[in-house]
């Protein structure tokens, strides 16, 4: 069992960070490199503080880890340095411990017992844990290709390469399956290779998972919009499952602020796709922060990743703003009550490095120079509201206007969900009031054999539940191709967490 007296001498305790400085000269994520012995020690320690709890909340899938994670066990096998062996057991529910131990919020934290009285000294750095296993793993060589015994000789599409295409494509691979993985983009990967900086997960990382997959049988092919460069007439004579991970792109606009046509104004996409590419060496980007006053509307994950790629890129000022009031810095227990996750300030790495954040306004409109590029925004103090019928209104609660230099504004505001794509046209789907794709009970959409999962199913969500749905994903088309399925399900396809 756990160190019982572990939580008692030691305190919560975050990874080291670089310099500032360092980190704004470069794109190499934020942590600090340590020994493999410093590293070991200090991660060892934050495990011992794991109570192995009578009803672990961390791994709860309502409130915890999506992927029912045994957190508590690996924690005590990470503690006794039976490094092997918390491999193993992180693997048997994760395919991919290294992406949700560098991005995921961690709702397995917000759940940990340790986290219900400050007095308590933290929760337990369930994270940290998490990729320091995987980190070991591929260190010591106990990640290996886990090739199928025997080939079922059934062939199935995955449509979409993002963390769901991903987890989908490699448990049915193990189950013995021919899968082939398209994506349109020039690199595998989604929103994990060109929307999320490299500063957060340096590409190396997705790249070995995907050298692994490939040992293991999966098939990737780039450059491919399904329905377009591949009719989808013959993706149904090719394959007898498909699968769609095409995730939920369509990101969410503005037009009704006044001067949002000006030159300058983009969705947030438009600038991390292109810096990420910058980043694999594809050239400058077409759309740089450098030398500019840069403004940033939303303050979600999407917008710090705008913030910090817009610091390293060089820009001369950075002002994220949003629509609510600064959250508390502490988890308010009417608002939001343990485990459920918690409304509270999330102060992201690159707010530690550069600019401001400014809460509680919006764009009253965007200023543009004679030759129609934007030179500045109009701010108003606002206060967000629920109209008769429950819609979402920002009201403005001063007639006080302030006017901030902006040479590149970003809308970082949400995503609408699944673009509209000639693939769903010709499978017959049609996406839901939500812009995502339903589905029934065995996650097969209204089109037979055809099946969805992450953020395509659920809209834009967490990494952790991508992998989730698409390990879920996978048992059902396991069992629609073979009549039944040992692969694991984690949730179901109904399941939704708790205020994430």
């Amino acid at each position: 069992m756990a160190d019982p007296k572990g939580f008692l001498k030691h305190t919560r305790a975050e990874a080291p960070k670089r310099p500032v400085d360092e980190r704004l000269g470069d794109w190499h994520e934020v942590y600090a490199a340590l020994s493999a012995e410093e590293r070991n020690e200090q991660v060892s320690t934050q495990a011992s503080r794991c109570m192995d709890c009578g009803i672990p909340f961390c791994h709860s899938g309502s409130a915890g880890c999506p992927l029912g994670n045994l957190i508590p066990e690996w924690n005590d096998m990470v503690r006794r340095g039976r490094w092997q062996a918390a491999s193993d057991r992180l693997h048997a529910t994760n395919n991919f411990p290294e992406f949700t131990g560098k991005l995921c919020p961690a709702p397995c934290e917000a759940a940990c017992v340790l986290a219900i009285s400050p007095d308590a000294g933290g929760a337990v750095t369930i994270k940290r844990v998490e990729e320091t296993i995987a980190e070991v793993s591929w260190e010591n060589d106990y990640v290996t290709p886990q090739v199928a015994e025997e080939q079922t000789g059934k062939r199935v599409a995955v449509v979409g390469s993002g963390p769901a295409g991903l987890a989908a494509a490699q448990q049915l691979t193990r189950a013995g399956h021919e899968v082939t993985v398209y994506e349109r983009d020039d690199r595998i990967g989604g929103l994990l290779r060109y929307g999320i900086p490299e500063f957060k997960m340096e590409k190396s990382a997705l790249d070995r998972r995907l050298a692994q997959m490939r040992d293991e049988g999966t098939k990737f092919v780039t450059g491919c919009e399904v329905g377009v460069d591949l009719a989808v007439e013959e993706l149904r004579a090719r394959y007898d499952a498909v699968v769609l991970a095409v995730g939920a792109l369509r990101g969410r606009d503005d037009t009704s602020i006044p001067g949002r046509e000006l030159e300058g104004v983009h969705l947030a996409m438009e600038h991390l796709v292109p810096a990420n590419k910058e980043c694999e060496g594809d050239g400058p980007s077409p759309i740089s922060a450098k030398g500019k006053h840069v403004v940033i509307l939303g303050g979600g994950d999407t917008g710090a990743d705008c913030y910090g790629t817009a610091t390293r890129q060089g820009a001369l000022s950075v002002t994220q703003l949003d629509n609510y009031p600064q959250p508390p810095t502490s988890r308010d227990d009417e608002r939001s009550p343990w485990p459920t996750w918690p409304y509270v300030l999330r102060t992201y790495p690159a707010h530690e490095e550069f600019g401001e954040r400014k809460f509680a306004v919006a764009i009253e409109s965007f200023v543009g120079d004679d030759e129609g590029h934007v030179r500045a925004v109009r701010l108003r103090h606002v206060k967000v509201q629920r109209d008769e019928n429950g819609r979402r209104q920002v009201v403005p609660i001063s007639d006080e206007v302030e006017e901030l230099p902006c040479d590149l504004a970003l809308l970082a505001i949400g995503f609408e969900g699944v673009e509209h794509m000639p693939l769903l046209d010709g499978l017959g789907i049609e996406l839901t009031k939500r812009g995502t794709i339903g589905c029934g009970s065995n996650w097969e959409t209204t089109a037979p054999g055809v099946f969805v999962c992450g953020d395509a199913h659920r809209g834009a969500s967490l990494v952790v539940w991508a992998i989730a749905e698409g390990r879920s994903v996978a048992n059902a088309v396991d069992a629609h191709l073979t009549g039944a399925s040992e692969l694991p399900s984690p949730v179901h396809p109904t399941a939704l967490p708790l205020a994430v």
